[in-house]
C-alpha cells in the first residue's frame, strides 16, 4: 500500500487508537497533489479514517498534520459537524511522515451536478440551508475558548492574501492578463474593513463536506488544511464562486449546485445573515476576492503542466486550466464592478 507501512502503522494503530484492533486493511479514498486519505478498517470492522502527506512531498509547512489534528479537535468541541479525532503521530519512523486518525464519519461528497442526483428536491433545499448554518455555527466559535486563539493573526486577512497572491501570480503566470492586474488594483483600493475574527475553513463548499443524503444535513466538514484567523466574509465569498448563478459557463465542474432544485446564492445569504448579523452589502468583494485568488492557483497548475514540473500526465486537458483563469478572472472583474 503506497502511503502506509502497514506494519509499524498498524502497531500504532492498536497502541494509540482506541478500539482499533488489528490486523487492519487500508484503503486509498482520496490521493493527488493534496494530503492522502486511507479508510482504515480494523478487524472487527471499525472504520477510522488516516490522513498524512503526499508521497515525496518535502515542505511539512505547506501538509502539517499536527495543525490540522489541532484544528479538528478544536473544532469538534463545538457544535460544528466534524470527524472526531481520535489520535496524532509525529514519530517519522512509524511512516515516513506525520499522520493522525480520525473517526470514520458516513456520508456523501457533493462534488458533482451528478451526486446531486442522490438528494430528493426537498433534501436538496435542505442540505443547503445547513450547509451556511455550520458555515454561521463555525464563525461564531469563541477562537480563545477553543484554544485557537493562537493560530495565525487576527487581523488584516484579506490585506495579507492579496499581496501574497499578486506575488504568486507574478511568479506563476504565463503571459499577460490584464483582468488579473485590474482586479488586484480594485482589491486593493476597495479593500473593506475587517470586522471581527473568526475561524476560516478557506475551501468551504459542499465539495469538501460529507452530506448526510437522507436526512440533507451536514455530516461532517473535511479538508481543513487551508484553515487559518481571518475574515468570515472570505468564506461566505467563497461559496459563492461554486454556487449556480445560472450560466452554465461560470459552473464548477465540482459543485453540484448546477444540477438545479437548491436555493439561490441570494437566499443563503440572507439566510447567513438573519443568522449572525454580519453585514453582506459588500459580499462581491469576497467573492471577487476568491474568484481572482482561485484564478492565480488555476494558472500556476497551468504553469507547472507547461513546464514539466508536474511529469508525464496522461490525459491532462491543460486548455480547461488555461481558459480557467481566464474565466475566472473575468468574473472577478465583473463582481468588482457590481460594487461600483
Amino acid at each position: 500500500m503506497q502511503g502506509i507501512d502497514i506494519e509499524p502503522v498498524s502497531a500504532w494503530l492498536a497502541a494509540n487508537i482506541e478500539g482499533a484492533v488489528a490486523p487492519f486493511t487500508f484503503d486509498l479514498i482520496a490521493g493527488g497533489r493534496s494530503n492522502l486519505t486511507f479508510r482504515v478498517t480494523g478487524a472487527d470492522g471499525t472504520r477510522f479514517v488516516l490522513r498524512r502527506p503526499p508521497l515525496g512531498h518535502v515542505l511539512a509547512t505547506a501538509h502539517d498534520m499536527a495543525r490540522e489534528h489541532r484544528i479538528i479537535a478544536a473544532v469538534g468541541t463545538t457544535g460544528v459537524p466534524v470527524p472526531p479525532a481520535l489520535g496524532l503521530c509525529t514519530d517519522e519512523a512509524v511512516n515516513g511522515a506525520p499522520f493522525y486518525v480520525m473517526g470514520f464519519v458516513d456520508g456523501v461528497v457533493l462534488d458533482s451536478a451528478e451526486k446531486a442526483d442522490l438528494l430528493t428536491p426537498e433534501h436538496r433545499v435542505a442540505a443547503s440551508h445547513h450547509l451556511i448554518d455550520v458555515l454561521a455555527d463555525l464563525h461564531a466559535v469563541d477562537v480563545d475558548e477553543v484554544g485557537l486563539g493562537d493560530l495565525a493573526k487576527r487581523e488584516g486577512y484579506v490585506a495579507r492574501q492579496v499581496k501574497r497572491w499578486s506575488t504568486q501570480w507574478e511568479n506563476s503566470k504565463t503571459r499577460e492578463l490584464p483582468a488579473i492586474d485590474e482586479v488586484a488594483r480594485l482589491l486593493a483600493s476597495r479593500m473593506p474593513e475587517q470586522r471581527g475574527v473568526s475561524i476560516a475553513h478557506g475551501d468551504y463548499r459542499f465539495g469538501n463536506c460529507l452530506t448526510d443524503v437522507q436526512h440533507g444535513r451536514i455530516a461532517a466538514v473535511l479538508d481543513w488544511e487551508l484553515c487559518t484567523l481571518g475574515d468570515p466574509l472570505a468564506d461566505v465569498g467563497y461559496l459563492g464562486v461554486y454556487w449556480f448563478n445560472g450560466d452554465l459557463a461560470t459552473s464548477r465542474a465540482n459543485d453540484p449546485t448546477s444540477a438545479g432544485g437548491f436555493p439561490t446564492y441570494g437566499d443563503l445569504l440572507e439566510r447567513y445573515a438573519t443568522r449572525t448579523g454580519r453585514d453582506l452589502s459588500e459580499i462581491d468583494y469576497y467573492v471577487a476576492f476568491s474568484c481572482w485568488r482561485l484564478a492565480v492557483i488555476s494558472e500556476g497548475v497551468y504553469a507547472r503542466y507547461l513546464h514539466g514540473a508536474m511529469g508525464q500526465q496522461e490525459g491532462v486537458d491543460l486548455t480547461s486550466f488555461k481558459v480557467g483563469t481566464e474565466g475566472l478572472a473575468e468574473r472577478a472583474l465583473a463582481a468588482m464592478q457590481r460594487l461600483t
